[in-house]
């Protein structure tokens, strides 16, 4: 069996699918424990934007966070 090596890579790619694997799980697990049929757009939201660490915005502020 061959395993697939990142040798000579930056390995960018591979760290943007696991944080994508990462967002859909979230979403999933947001998902199975909601009572709703499906999620609204401000628990997606929530779900989401929590994650995100508020950055500095580019006139010095910092984001607040959505919630």
């Amino acid at each position: 069996m061959q395993v697939a090596s990142s040798d000579g890579r930056a390995g960018g790619h591979d760290k943007t699918a696991l944080d994508e694997i990462e967002l859909a799980g979230e979403l999933m697990i947001a998902a199975s424990t909601s009572s709703d049929e499906k999620l609204a757009t401000e628990q997606i939201d929530r779900v989401l934007l929590d994650r995100v660490p508020a950055a500095p915005r580019q006139d010095g502020a910092e984001r607040s966070p959505v919630g």
